[in-house]
C-alpha cells in the first residue's frame, strides 16, 4: 500500500529554507550536505544511501508549485517518477508542454494526493515543499514525516510547520543519529 513521506532537511530551529528560498547557509546547500556523496566512491554511504535507497524506490513525488517551480520540475521528471502539483492556476509553459511527467491538479491536495498513490503503484509518494505538508496533514493525507535534523541555527527564513489547523500527533518510528544529523521517522496519528 502506498505512504506519502514528507522528507525534508530542517535546521534546529525548524528552518527548510532561508528568505531567499536556498536550503541554508552562504552556499544555499547548508542543510543537505549530510547526504553529500563518499569522496572515494562518488557514492553516498550510511545512512545516506540507506536514505536515497529509499527516495529511489518511491513512485510518484507530489511537489508544491512554488518548490516545484523552484526547482524547474526536476527537468521534466524527479528521478524518472512522475511528479503532481496541487496548484489553483494553470502550469507555466515549461510543465504544459515540455514536461509530460508533470501533471497539475487543481481539485485539491486530496485529489492530487489519489493521483499520485494511484501512480505511484503501492510505492511511497514523496511530498515535497513545507507549505504542501501542512495543507496534507490537515487534509489528512500525509502518511509519514521524516526529518533530518541538522545541528544549525538559521536563524530566519521559512518554517517547515509555519502554520498548521491544530495539534497533531506524531508517533516515532524510527531515530539514526550521525554527526551530521538526526534522522527521524515519524507516522501521523489518525
Amino acid at each position: 500500500m502506498s505512504r506519502s513521506v514528507l522528507d525534508m532537511s530542517v535546521s534546529v530551529d525548524g528552518y527548510v529554507a532561508d528568505t531567499d528560498d536556498f536550503l541554508g547557509g552562504d552556499d544555499g546547500e547548508r542543510l543537505h550536505k549530510w547526504a553529500d556523496a563518499d569522496g572515494e566512491s562518488g557514492q553516498p554511504s550510511g545512512p545516506a544511501a540507506q536514505f536515497q535507497d529509499e527516495w529511489n524506490a518511491a513512485g510518484a513525488v507530489l511537489a508544491g508549485r512554488r518548490t516545484a517551480e523552484l526547482m524547474d520540475h526536476w527537468g521534466g521528471d524527479h528521478g524518472g517518477l512522475p511528479i503532481f502539483v496541487p496548484s489553483h492556476r494553470p502550469p507555466g509553459p515549461a510543465a504544459r508542454w515540455g514536461y509530460p511527467l508533470v501533471t497539475y491538479v487543481n481539485d485539491g491536495i486530496e485529489s492530487a494526493m489519489a493521483q499520485a498513490k494511484a501512480a505511484a503503484g503501492g510505492k511511497d509518494v514523496q511530498v515535497r515543499g513545507a507549505y504542501t505538508a501542512q495543507r496534507a496533514l490537515e487534509a489528512g493525507v500525509l502518511d509519514e514525516v521524516q526529518i533530518h535534523q541538522i545541528p544549525v541555527l538559521l536563524g530566519r527564513g521559512h518554517r517547515l510547520f509555519d502554520v498548521l489547523p491544530s495539534e497533531i500527533e506524531l508517533e516515532i518510528v524510527r531515530v539514526i543519529d550521525t554527526p551530521q544529523a538526526s534522522h527521524i521517522r515519524y507516522r501521523v496519528r489518525r
